[in-house]
């Protein structure tokens, strides 16, 4: 009996490590966009997803089939909404520092952005995962899509705007 559990811990082991050299850059990414840092200066990112891979590690032998990118995905997204939460006390604008090209957008924008665009989750499925009504979500979810698509660009320098005297 005791022969049998060093050899499924070790099995463990071995379907964990593929599973993270397949799914850690992309899961990375996402827990970039999420945070707003760059891609090279992004250490609340990988603090994310640490703690996202480190959960789906204990939850290993207890998913039974169901998907591990998916619960580490989970994890990430509720992760982050409670991170931003508490920091917050709602869904607010980035911390400054490194800006990635998603800075501009509030937390839950970036949230449902990435869910839906990067991950392509569904927006029910989106919508039950972070807990909001789907018509929210869509709406959310278009904001974002067009802040990204067209940004508000700053007055030129040097340019005063004036308004015309009345004739």
């Amino acid at each position: 009996m005791r022969d049998r559990q060093p050899a499924r811990d070790e099995r463990r082991a071995r379907e964990f490590e593929a599973f993270v050299a397949g799914a850690a850059g992309r899961l990375l990414l996402a827990a970039t966009l999420l945070t707003a840092e760059a891609p090279d200066a992004n250490p609340r990112a990988r603090r994310l997803l640490t703690l996202a891979l480190a959960h789906t590690y204990a939850r290993w032998d207890r998913l039974r089939g169901d998907d591990p990118y998916d619960c580490a995905r989970q994890y990430l997204a509720t992760r982050f909404a409670r991170t931003v939460w508490h920091r917050s006390g709602a869904f607010g604008r980035a911390r400054s520092g490194p800006r990635g090209p998603l800075a501009g957008l509030t937390a839950r924008e970036r949230l449902v952005l990435v869910l839906r665009v990067y991950e392509g989750l569904a927006e029910e499925r989106t919508a039950a995962l972070l807990g909001l009504p789907a018509e929210r979500v869509r709406t959310v979810c278009d904001r974002a899509t067009a802040t990204v698509l067209h940004p508000a660009r700053p007055a030129p320098a040097g340019r005063a705007v004036t308004k015309a005297a009345p004739s």
